[in-house]
């Protein structure tokens, strides 16, 4: 795993957040959903821009190649809402306690011309790091069928199951996971995927962090 960079997003990259999210969810799951199934699952998924707005959301590039062409996106919470677009029911923008609640990690996708590169750990790593710059010692997700694997190999254990959480009788199921931060071992995976000294992503993450 080599070869990537990564930088906050900006407001003006939404329409390619947007695309590159709907082929994920369009094309990443087939194996384990039905078409109407994917269908039903836009509605719980999809980018919350609040991430943005907090500087909590992650593009990551592939060294050399074209710059408007990303090999994945995602980031983490510091507010309550644990999994969906800005379009879905039930978000909260309540601040979570660092030092009772885990934080969330938020809206991974992944290019499909870019699966099994390490993109989806390097943006694990980059929301597990920045939560532990902020005092958090765990995080948690909301997890589909297809990204379980991923998260599984993370060491995040599942805690719940939502078998229905679009409500519509389709059963897309949404599985609750989580785990301890791992801060020396974000540090290891982003060091690894990027060439980046630990130092120097620290910094990064802090100037992105907003002044509420």
């Amino acid at each position: 795993m080599s070869g990537f960079s990564w930088r906050i997003a900006e407001e003006t990259d939404i329409p390619a957040i947007s695309a590159l999210q709907l082929r994920a969810i369009e094309e990443l799951q087939r194996p384990f959903l039905t078409p109407a199934q994917i269908e039903s699952s836009k509605k719980t998924m999809g980018l919350d821009r609040q991430l943005i707005d907090d500087g909590a959301y992650f593009m990551i590039s592939e060294e050399g190649g074209p710059e408007n062409v990303f090999a994945g996106c995602g980031g983490w919470g510091r507010r309550a809402t644990l999994f969906g677009g800005s379009h879905s029911e039930g978000r909260s923008d309540a601040f979570l306690d660092p030092k009772t609640e885990p934080a969330r990690i938020r809206a991974m996708y992944t290019n499909p011309d870019f699966t099994r590169r390490g993109v989806g750990k390097l943006l694990l790593a980059l929301g597990e790091l920045a939560a532990s710059e902020e005092g958090f010692s765990k995080m948690t997700l909301g997890a589909t069928l297809a990204g379980m694997p991923l998260y599984e190999a993370a060491g995040f254990r599942a805690i719940s199951r939502d078998e229905d959480p679009a409500g519509d009788g389709l059963n897309v199921p949404v599985i609750t996971m989580e785990k301890p931060i791992d801060r020396d071992g974000a540090v290891s995976v982003i060091a690894t995927a990027t060439g980046e000294a630990a130092a120097e992503t620290v910094r990064r993450l802090a100037q992105a962090r907003p002044s509420y």
